[in-house]
């Protein structure tokens, strides 16, 4: 059986080398996505030396330079690729709490990494994912990018006003929609994931879940099976309301 190919963006740290483990784990070949060369290929090696198969591929998702240039490599390195994970997502440091006082320039540089650099990953690695037999792709987005749940009083994210990662993971939540009706009738399975509040850089690791914890829904959605979902927000509990 041919061993699939899996490229994770952000996979140095955090959820996305937890997700680039996992698939490896399952015997993916995994193509570790990052924008520096130093931390990228530190993390391949550490997950070669857990006996996975695994790659350093510079990417960094707002460049297209670098997203031409890792398309280029697997296309000319394996052909193909069977799961795209855009996991790489960044918040701005400049957003407040009050969208009142949020820098529009925050705000764009949010959009920058968390949307379009996930359209312009995706579009640029389509004709390789077509290549393979089960496509997928996988975003990992957040609750908090869930209208349902940021308007329900009940939920604990109901006081959070914050205008520019929020809202990126909503507009990325859409984009999955998009895709998912794109390729509806094919073997593309597109879905959205919700890892959960972990531990990260990205929130100065104060999150109550681990990164082992939040990878585990991007994985499962990864290696689905031809009868799998599509068009789906999940995390590792079930579904969740858009």
């Amino acid at each position: 059986m041919t061993t699939k190919i899996a490229l994770v963006t952000g996979a140095n740290k955090g959820i996305g080398l937890d997700i680039a483990r996992g698939l490896g784990k399952a015997g993916v070949t995994v193509l570790v996505g990052a924008r520096s060369a130093e931390r990228g290929e530190a993390a391949a090696e550490t997950l070669r030396s857990e006996g996975l198969e695994a790659e350093f591929v510079r990417l960094d998702v707002t460049d297209a330079a670098t997203i031409a240039a890792a398309a280029k490599h697997i296309e000319e390195a394996h052909g193909r690729l069977d799961i795209l994970v855009n996991n790489a997502g960044i918040i701005d440091r400049r957003e407040g709490w009050m969208p009142t006082e949020t820098p529009v320039d925050a705000v764009r540089n949010t959009f920058e990494t968390n949307v379009f650099g996930v359209i312009a990953v995706t579009n640029a690695l389509v004709g390789l994912l077509e290549r393979a037999a089960e496509p997928r792709i996988v975003n990992v987005t957040s609750e908090v990018g869930s209208f349902a749940m940021m308007t329900n009083p009940e939920s604990p994210y109901y006081p959070l006003r914050g205008v520019g990662y929020q809202a990126s993971k909503s507009a990325l939540n859409a984009v999955t929609i998009a895709y998912a009706k794109t390729f509806a009738d094919t073997a593309f399975r597109v879905n959205a994931v919700n890892p959960g509040y972990c531990a990260t850089d990205l929130n100065g690791n104060a999150g109550h879940r681990t990164p082992e914890e939040g990878s585990r829904a991007a994985i499962r959605m990864a290696l689905i099976g031809a009868d799998g979902p599509t068009g789906t927000f999940e995390s590792e509990e079930g579904p969740h309301p858009w």
